[in-house]
């Protein structure tokens, strides 16, 4: 046992009985005083050796472009510039919407825009028109960066500038007075402002507009930093790929935190991305990755590829659950790498982490508590806090967690409790190791290839089609995909639409990721006196249709 300000806490597991609540095995990591103005670029830039690493910054998977750490730098600063000039109209806590695909310049975008104060609201280009207006109206964007393909898709009178113009690229390339030595910030950002906001259906209904401040960044990076200082995991050159896209959550911390350690961020561009797994793991080979950010779809893929991935040390993996099969397959695959196994969200940051090869053979473990996370278990029924080995709802406190979700009192008021802790919907327990398991989702999103798909959201677009008296939508098993929206759906007496037909209503009015791929008829969906689905049921009457059919 040890003693802390918690109280009494167990070495092995985590768990403090004072205050029942577990707290990291990793220990306590000093961060900057919260108080102190800091910006995440500004914080990054301090973790960079002097001289900058001489290789470069970010790569191209495609065309092998490459941008040096020197060259990254003075294009930060010269849009940094840009935005105090004003020559951009944007100034601190200003919302900037970013609608593009992978592009190298996207990161330069991402460190200036934070650098100047200005908050970052990325967003999936594969969205519709209709869609994006309402996640620039929840964002409260007053300014937009897309590429010449996705500009028509943002709302009207947008100000808007193309990453693929000639006025953008002068922007990479005239210093508007700014001295190169300058700090890179103002320092007048506080850590507690907010830096990004995060689309994300939080635990339940539509997409919430997450409000993540610039401490959550710092304190992720420092983390990851501290980690790699102790188990000396890092090569002198490290290449990371990374599989998620820049927009999502994942990609967007890993994107920055590459720069922050002062790796080369390999980018899947458009073009890479379009090529699919294999064009990724090609990738991999070429420019002898030795860390791949990955959802599981691509660890599963990696498992049935014949590919050789010779300089590879480690994948780190999360979004979405991992199969057992799967988890037990890759070592025999690649004995020489680690399988790092990842839990957090857009809400709470990285939660657990994996660390080394003692701790990949924990076959179902999302691994240990991250550095200065604080967990707990709760019973569903009781609301008590639970002990080592019992199963209940995760809740986190911790400096990585969001501000809360713009707008939404009522989303935040179901998220977090009176004491702040963050509630993440999922069914956890902690075993007598202090490993993480992630049992099943209480809330209701479908993980699909490590998006999230929120059914009350499809099952708006699905009760639109006339010849359709009541819908729900549940997640199907994948084995590529982990999971796929299937429709359960009631037609109208005599109608005779088809599933082709209702599938291809809904692929008209949302992105490609969240499109039903299964539709099974049925009579009725059960639903409560309050009209609210009861989803535990639907599972089980949806399992006896499929069944019936066979």
């Amino acid at each position: 046992m040890s003693s802390s300000a918690h109280g009494a806490i167990d070495a092995r597991t985590g768990y403090c009985a004072t205050t029942k609540s577990f707290i990291s095995l990793r220990g306590p990591l000093p961060l900057p005083p919260a108080d102190v103005p800091l910006t995440f670029p500004a914080f990054a830039l301090s973790l960079l050796p002097s001289p900058h690493p001489a290789h470069p910054a970010l790569l191209d998977a495609t065309t092998g472009e490459a941008v040096s750490y020197p060259a990254f730098l003075s294009q930060v600063r010269a849009l940094v510039g840009a935005l105090r000039s004003r020559v951009v109209p944007l100034g601190r806590g200003d919302v900037a919407f970013v609608l593009a695909p992978a592009r190298l310049d996207v990161p330069v975008l991402y460190f200036a825009l934070l650098a100047a104060g200005v908050v970052v609201a990325p967003a999936n280009p594969a969205l519709t028109a209709g869609e994006v207006s309402r996640l620039v109206s929840l964002s409260g964007a007053s300014f937009a960066f897309a590429v010449s393909a996705t500009a028509a898709k943002l709302p009207a009178g947008l100000p808007t500038i193309l990453l693929d113009s000639p006025h953008f690229r002068s922007l990479l390339h005239s210093d508007h007075g700014e001295n190169e030595s300058a700090p890179l910030d103002a320092g007048a950002v506080c850590q507690s402002a907010t830096a990004t906001i995060l689309y994300s259906s939080g635990t339940t209904g539509r997409v919430k507009a997450a409000a993540v401040p610039h401490r959550s960044f710092i304190a992720r990076a420092a983390g990851l930093r501290a980690l790699h200082v102790k188990v000396k995991s890092r090569k002198a050159n490290e290449r990371t790929l990374i599989g998620a896209p820049m927009f999502h959550t994942m990609g967007f911390f890993f994107t920055l935190n590459g720069l922050a350690q002062g790796s080369t961020t390999v980018v899947m561009t458009e073009a890479a991305a379009r090529a699919g797994l294999r064009g990724m793991l090609e990738a991999a080979r070429r420019w002898e990755v030795t860390e791949i950010m990955a959802a599981p779809p691509v660890v599963l893929g990696m498992t049935k590829d014949g590919c050789r991935l010779t300089s590879l040390v480690r994948v780190i993996c999360g979004g979405a659950p991992l199969p057992g099969s799967v988890a037990e397959q890759f070592p025999r695959r690649f004995p020489h790498v680690d399988l790092c196994m990842g839990y957090g969200s857009t809400e709470a940051g990285g939660i657990s982490l994996m660390i080394d090869r003692d701790e990949c053979s924990r076959i179902g473990s999302s691994g240990r508590i991250s550095h200065n996370v604080v967990a707990k278990i709760v019973g569903i029924l009781t609301g008590e806090p639970l002990s080592v080995g019992q199963k209940g709802e995760l809740w986190v406190r911790g400096p990585s967690i969001m501000t809360g979700y713009v707008g939404d009192d009522e989303a935040n008021a179901a998220t977090f409790d009176s004491e702040g802790w963050l509630k993440t919907g999922d069914l956890c327990y902690i075993d007598q190791d202090g490993f993480l398991f992630v049992v099943d989702r209480l809330k209701e999103l479908i993980k699909y290839k490590a998006y999230q798909v929120a059914p009350a959201e499809l099952e708006l677009v699905l009760q639109s089609l006339p010849e359709i008296v009541d819908a729900a939508v549940m997640p199907y098993p994948h084995e590529e995909a982990g999971e796929i929206p299937m429709a359960l759906v009631v037609r109208q007496p005599g109608s005779k639409v088809t599933e082709a037909q209702v599938m291809e209503h809904v692929a008209k009015q949302v992105a490609p990721y969240k499109k039903v791929r299964r539709v099974l008829f049925v009579d009725s969906i059960p639903r409560s006196p309050a009209g609210k689905i009861l989803r535990r049921q639907l599972k089980d009457h949806m399992q006896s249709c499929i069944l019936s059919r066979l």
